[in-house]
């Protein structure tokens, strides 16, 4: 996993999951009002996916 802030990397600071593992709390401003959301406030409710979607312009 690598999240790019700024011109830094914080990839050395986290590690690869596998399957099975629990991912990490974390915490994302939410769509709706920009109330935070976190990961931990689903655990065990419900099945969480996540996705990553680059910009329309980006070439990724």
């Amino acid at each position: 996993m690598s999240v790019k802030v700024g011109r830094t990397s914080v990839a050395s600071k986290t590690s690869t999951l596998n399957v099975g593992d629990v991912a990490p709390d974390f915490e994302l401003a939410g769509h709706r009002g920009g109330e935070k959301v976190k990961l931990s406030d689903y655990r065990g409710k419900k099945n969480v996916v996540i996705a990553f979607y680059p910009l329309d312009w980006t070439p990724v």
